[in-house]
């Protein structure tokens, strides 16, 4: 088969009472529960004398009308091993050894605790082996390491260690399952439902801990609203376990931005990015274009308009902040002054498109309304006058999606959310994604963002076919970071072209 259609490969070595074929049953379960081809296989070997038990299962989606059918492999081959599984440290270095854990491919998922050995425990002196040597060999062999405790987990939650690496695996992001198939399987084995949910809810947030894929965060708390809690649901049945948190902060900023519809249109644009990122693709990048795409569209989605501005300079909390950093006593007022600059562009923006639109055309208009908004202004929200024209400005947000900028912005979001599902070169998709950093803020300082970022979007279209463009992108994007005038992005888009 192609690589990129390969299937996945995991390996799971698992000592006696362990329970490694439960954990095989499990993961049988979820890929067969997510429509996927599965076949799982075991060596089995006698406790630490011959070796573990090695449990091997290969699975991929089911190839389409006319595609080839797979072929899977009755045991692990070195070398051609994605994950691999492992109950106790040693273990993991013996996978080691064999082969089966490569810097260009394996995950390795181990437990750092010891059982010790028959010829550990017969030695005439100190025969322990050195544990810190066979973490550092399983450092530098694995393409990445998700290593932690999970005996101690497992005396913690009252649960056995198949659970914890069960959720361990789920929080690496190396499978395209979201959280909600794992509980269900553990669900339907019925073996020790409870404390194995406890393990796999532990295993997994430790491994998001320890050692992340980049961008991703842990999940947070549950949400309290009916509109929080079916957009949760939805993200837990839909996206890989290891990006719940990250999008869930994104659903969560934007319902506080507009509303659960808004929300909701972030879901749904995220969908058709994971459809494009594909399994063979978070295969071996963790999902790493729907993690950025997850993380720049919420902020692009939430971009800092007046509306946005007015609302947030008039929360409680803002007002607490102040009172707890000058430590003001509770009959004493504290006076905040504002300062508010907005430009005739930016009060175009936040009328009614239509209208809007017109008087940015028109040459009068500007001639007879820009004067009266180029200086800025001093607002006291701590009077009421100044409290009650911001208050009523962030009340606007109700008609935020019928204003100008509204309209101009999700023509921009949607631009680039078709350049990056366009774009055949991962890499590159995800270069594209991280150029939203350069949108932001509001004023000068976003129309300045937009140039750089459309200069970049120029340069993609006219360098088509160059040899590492992807990490050309990358330079660009930094350079364009440096500095506020510019100049370091014209140099590095002068020396690309060179």
């Amino acid at each position: 088969m192609r690589s990129e259609a390969r299937p996945l490969s995991i390996a799971i070595a698992a000592l006696g009472g362990q329970g490694g074929g439960v954990l095989a049953d499990w993961l049988l379960a979820v890929g067969e529960h997510a429509g996927w081809l599965v076949q799982s296989t075991s060596i089995p070997g006698v406790a630490q004398r011959t070796g573990a038990t090695v449990y091997y299962l290969e699975m991929c989606p089911k190839p389409a009308a006319g595609g080839g059918t797979p072929v899977f492999a009755l045991m692990p081959v070195a070398g051609d091993v994605d994950v691999v599984v492992a109950a106790e440290l040693m273990e993991a270095g013996r996978a080691v050894v064999r082969g089966l854990v490569t810097p260009d491919r394996t995950t390795l998922i181990s437990s750092t605790h010891r059982i010790y050995g028959i010829t550990e425990k017969s030695a005439l002196g100190d025969g322990i082996a050195d544990a810190d040597a066979v973490l550092a060999a399983l450092r530098s062999e694995a393409r990445r390491l998700v290593s932690f405790d999970m005996d101690a987990i497992c005396t913690q939650t009252g649960s056995v260690i198949s659970s914890v690496l069960f959720g361990a695996l789920a929080g690496s992001g190396v499978l395209p399952f979201p959280r909600a198939s794992y509980e269900q399987a553990v669900r339907d084995g019925g073996v020790s439902v409870a404390a194995s949910l406890a393990g796999f809810a532990a295993g997994f947030e430790q491994a998001l801990k320890t050692s992340p894929v980049a961008g991703v965060i842990p999940p947070g708390a549950p949400p309290q609203s009916d509109a929080g809690r079916r957009l949760d649901e939805r993200v837990r049945s839909v996206f890989p376990a290891h990006l719940h948190g990250l999008v869930v902060e994104g659903v969560r900023r934007l319902m506080d931005y507009q509303d659960g519809a808004y929300a909701e249109l972030y879901l749904e644009r995220l969908t058709e990015v994971l459809q494009r990122d594909g399994a063979s693709a978070g295969t071996n990048r963790h999902f790493a274009l729907t993690a950025a795409v997850a993380r720049y569209l919420a902020l692009w989605m939430s971009y800092e308009d007046t509306i946005r501005v007015a609302d947030l300079k008039t929360r409680r909390s803002r007002f607490e902040r102040f009172r707890e950093e000058v430590r003001a006593a509770p009959e004493q007022i504290v006076y905040v002054t504002e300062f508010m600059h907005p430009r005739f562009q930016e009060m175009c923006e936040t009328l009614p498109a239509p209208i809007g639109r017109r008087l940015q055309r028109s040459p009068r208009a500007a001639r007879l309304l820009a004067p009266l908004f180029s200086r800025g202004r001093h607002m006291n929200t701590a009077k009421l006058g100044g409290f009650v024209a911001l208050y009523t400005l962030a009340a606007c947000r109700r008609w935020r999606r019928g204003t100008l900028r509204y309209q101009l912005e999700q023509g921009r979001i949607d631009a680039w959310l078709a350049r990056i599902r366009d774009t055949a070169d991962y890499d590159l998709a995800v270069e594209i994604a991280e150029c939203q950093r350069l949108v932001k803020g509001y004023g000068d300082t976003h129309e300045r963002g937009l140039r750089n970022y459309g200069a970049i979007m120029l340069w993609i279209d006219r360098a088509q076919g160059r040899t590492e463009l992807a990490a050309d992108v990358r330079r660009l994007r930094s350079a364009a970071l440096a500095d506020e005038d510019g100049r370091a992005l014209e140099a590095a888009l002068r020396e690309a072209a060179a």
